[in-house]
């Protein structure tokens, strides 16, 4: 049973690495599942056996990345720290990640924006995706030794992902060699962001943070 598993799991990962490479090679909307299932060496079938359409592979892709995010940021977040280091690391880890995608973001892009798309990392198919990041910023928030109000606290895993997401919006529209601004962008914003958190404590700041906090939950 280990061994049927196992194999299963490997023609899984086939078929995602395989559809990913053709996403780069054709673009989303001219790949088709039996241009995948026969690139990856397997049935029509078979495929549509572990992913019921294309929009599904496009899950586990999101779900493949978000878990080498976490894998490339273990470390960095093995020990307690600042929180400023913890996030700068876990924001140029995600950069670094996406590099080899970035050639065919843009057409899951113009697909995930439209309202209602099960691809847009705010749905309910996205659910998966989604809380693996937040809990690998919940990692940088629970080891950060910087001093943060405890309401921010609870909430700030959940707003560093938004922070991600429009860091990734930035990263599909980025011509610069490298992505480079975009890492100019997430250098320039962490020590901007770790500056809010950290006044977050001062009583002088709690009614506006508590306005923010509140606003945010209501449209949450």
């Amino acid at each position: 049973m280990a061994g049927e598993s196992t194999k299963g799991e490997q023609t899984r990962q086939l078929i995602v690495d395989t559809a990913v490479r053709l996403f780069g090679e054709q673009g989303y909307d001219k790949t088709t599942m039996r241009a995948i299932a026969a690139a990856a060496g397997v049935s029509v079938g078979n495929a549509y056996y572990y992913f019921p359409s294309k929009g599904h592979l496009v899950q586990a892709f999101y779900t493949t990345v978000q878990d080498a995010h976490a894998d490339a940021c273990r470390q960095a977040l093995q020990a307690p720290g600042t929180f400023v280091d913890r996030l700068r690391a876990a924001m140029l880890t995600g950069v670094d990640v996406m590099v080899p995608y970035h050639d065919f973001a843009g057409s899951f892009f113009k697909t995930a924006a439209e309202p209602g798309s099960p691809l847009s990392p705010f749905s309910a198919d996205s659910a998966p995706a989604r809380e693996r990041s937040v809990r690998m910023f919940r990692s940088v928030v629970d080891g950060a030794t910087t001093k943060i109000d405890p309401e921010l606290r609870a909430e700030l895993p959940e707003l560093l992902w938004l922070a991600q997401m429009g860091v990734t919006l930035y990263w599909v529209h980025d011509t610069s060699p490298g992505q480079a601004k975009t890492r100019l962008l997430v250098e320039r914003a962490v020590p901007l962001i770790d500056r809010l958190a950290g006044m977050s404590r001062f009583r002088v700041f709690k009614p506006v943070m508590r306005e923010i906090l509140s606003l945010y939950r209501l449209l949450r």
